[in-house]
């Protein structure tokens, strides 16, 4: 009887490891399947670059150049993202339309050179306006929240007022992607209000059939490094893009809606 029973133990014991690796099996089959790669390199004209897309109804991410979209860059200019949600939360800013005088230095871009809301200030993106206000914020709170949203590597020790820009902040395509992602959500440990601010200010196109919500990045001091992150509303679906190259960030958002359109998501003559 005990040989009996434990025969039957064991060949229990040899069904339940089979079904865990069976369902551990389909698991992994099921996330690689849900990656697919984008044929895209000819809209890069030979510069290295990546392009993760995801759509977030079937969780199914479009990816160009996947080695690079895991390599952590610096963020540039997407960083007032959450540079505007920090702020906001704090009351670094009261709201959008709250202005910050002109210090009357002149700087790189005339549209820079005259007083700025927080919403034009990310439309034209006003780096002074950002540094000011992460001045503001100071380095305790800044630091606790990019730790909260596990923003890229979390380091801001390049200084207060610029690590976000050819500093210590770094972040990658794919992390990027799951940021906006919690923004789209509203699953980031900010506000509501801040969250669905920020997102209106982020909008750059809005047609009948979509609304396009992004923000470009440039390394200014050689033009080496380019962004677009955002998301993309369309009657059926949310999309989340993040993309960089060795460019502009101009260059960046004219391939991210070129590959847009291409897929269909914004469909040619809207």
């Amino acid at each position: 009887m005990y040989k009996f029973y434990k025969g039957k133990g064991l060949v229990f014991f040899l069904l339940s490891v089979i079904l865990v690796f069976t369902s551990l099996s389909t698991s992994t089959g099921a996330e690689v399947q849900k990656t697919k790669n984008l044929e895209i390199e000819e809209l890069f004209n030979g510069k290295d670059g990546t392009l993760v897309i995801k759509n977030l109804k079937t969780d199914n991410i479009y990816v160009y150049n996947s080695e690079r979209s895991q390599k952590r860059l610096t963020p540039e200019s997407t960083f007032k993202v959450p540079n505007s949600l920090i702020g906001l939360e704090t009351s670094a800013v009261r709201d959008e339309y709250e202005v910050k005088r002109w210090d009357g230095v002149t700087r790189e871009f005339e549209s820079w050179n005259r007083d700025h809301s927080l919403a034009s200030a990310m439309r034209e993106s006003a780096i002074w306006f950002y540094k000011d206000m992460a001045r503001d914020i100071g380095v305790t709170k800044m630091q606790d929240y990019i730790n909260q949203i596990g923003y890229g590597n979390g380091d801001i020790s390049g200084g207060i007022d610029k690590f976000w820009l050819d500093s210590t902040l770094k972040i990658s395509a794919m992390e990027q992607v799951d940021f906006i992602e919690d923004l789209v959500e509203e699953n980031l440990p900010f506000k509501e209000k801040n969250q669905k601010t920020v997102k209106r200010m982020m909008i750059q196109d809005e047609q009948d059939q979509y609304t396009l919500h992004g923000k470009t990045g440039t390394r200014l001091s050689d033009m080496g490094l380019g962004w677009y992150v955002g998301f993309i509303d369309t009657e059926k679906d949310t999309w989340v893009f993040a993309m960089n190259l060795n460019g502009s960030g101009t260059e960046a958002k004219r391939i991210t809606i070129e590959t847009l359109r291409d897929m269909d998501i914004i469909k040619e003559g809207e």
